[in-house]
């Protein structure tokens, strides 16, 4: 018979590992818990960290991604936009970002040749690598650039594409995001500091080589495979081989061939068979009780696909229609309710479950620590949910 492994331990587990039950000491040490933080929205980045530090994620998170340059904002898995520390961002680069950045260019190079505006563009594939080549050359003149200064650079960057030709959300616009999606994605160029506050989007791309003298180190792509497969177990298993997949955006054969060099134990999860790293079979012991008010597609509340363990009856209230999760509030690793801020910034929330007094306790002191991390300033989730809506209003 297969080890059993119930969903208090699981939640113990999420606790304790992703630090919401037990403080992170720095920023490195809280990304490492969950192996990357979600950057799509900046915001996220910020509040993920401060709610595993139990104080202002902002200058742990400044210090790590700008001056110790110890942490990376890079696309991986699942074409997303993620935080991790190097090491990571090397396996993260070599085992799922490659891929991300082959379907792109045969994309890119299709749309080039069927659909530029006005004209088609004759040889897309050269096209794109000369136009690639000039907008480093550019951006290795100027040190560093915004996408609107590497236009102006390189002018190829402002070629027009018709997307979506006939359909009602068709649109025509340049380019260069799409030039520098390419780039990133290759690991030729780097997100640096945004312009404005923290909260902006408006990113100054450099130079890999020059932002990372060292650059990330060089994996065979299966090996980046196995060790991503192997980090993500131990931050997210107990858990099916699904749930992995999904994380990592792999294809199945992707998925066994990595787990084929990873050590691990087939466990019962309430009927649904699951893996566990072999040298990980002892059980968490229960942490203190805690309640933490996550961020819109904070890792913990995305980082499974199924989530029934943990989500409840809530996801018609907490997800939009494309599958992002909004604010949410966590009490001893599942998820009660959502938070969100009104016009004025104050934080409000509402429970979706009922909850002990002892908790109820911990919530309250949980929307205090958020209200003081914020500081006044009001941040709307890129992805909205219905009750982050209702609630903001």
């Amino acid at each position: 018979m297969p080890l059993k492994i119930d969903v208090e331990q699981r939640r113990a587990r999420l606790g304790v590992r992703h630090h919401l039950a037990v403080a992170a000491t720095t920023a490195s040490e809280a990304i490492a818990g969950v192996v990357a933080l979600h950057a799509t929205d900046p915001a996220t980045v910020y509040l993920s960290a401060a709610a595993r530090l139990g104080r202002p994620g902002g200058p742990d998170v400044e210090r790590a991604l700008y001056q110790e340059r110890t942490g990376l904002r890079l696309l991986g898995m699942r074409r997303t936009v993620f935080v991790t520390d190097l090491e990571t961002a090397a396996l993260v680069q070599h085992g799922c970002s490659a891929d991300v950045a082959a379907r792109h260019r045969r994309l890119l190079e299709k749309e080039l040749g069927q659909q530029g505006y006005p004209e088609n563009v004759p040889e897309p594939a050269t096209w794109l690598a000369e136009v690639e080549t000039a907008v480093e050359a550019a951006l290795h003149s100027l040190g560093s650039a915004t996408a609107t200064q590497l236009a102006g650079a390189e002018p190829r960057l402002r070629q027009r594409l018709q997307m979506y030709k006939g359909k009602p959300y068709e649109v025509i616009s340049n380019v260069t995001s799409r030039v520098l999606f390419q780039l990133a994605a290759d690991g030729r160029i780097v997100r640096g500091r945004p312009r404005g506050t923290w909260l902006s989007t408006q990113y100054v791309w450099h130079p890999l080589r020059e932002w990372i003298p060292d650059g990330l180190k060089s994996w065979e792509p299966d090996a980046a495979r196995t060790e991503l497969a192997r980090l993500w177990l131990r931050a997210y298993g107990p858990a099916p081989v699904s749930d992995l997949r999904w994380w990592m955006g792999w294809t199945i054969g992707q998925t066994r061939k990595a787990l084929a060099g990873v050590a691990t134990v087939e466990v019962d999860l309430d009927g649904v068979t699951g893996l566990v790293l072999a040298d990980d079979l002892e059980p968490v012991d229960s942490p203190e009780p805690w309640a933490a008010l996550l961020p819109s597609l904070d890792p913990t509340s995305m980082g499974w696909q199924d989530r029934g363990w943990f989500l409840g009856e809530h996801q018609e209230a907490l997800f939009d229609r494309a599958g992002n999760i909004g604010p949410t509030v966590w009490v001893n690793g599942r998820i009660v309710g959502g938070w969100a801020q009104r016009a004025t910034s104050e934080v409000v929330h509402r429970l979706l479950e009922n909850v002990s007094s002892q908790e109820q306790k911990l919530v309250d002191e949980a929307v205090g620590h958020c209200t003081t991390w914020l500081g006044g300033t009001r941040v709307i989730p890129r992805m909205r949910t219905p009750l982050e809506r209702e609630l903001a209003t």
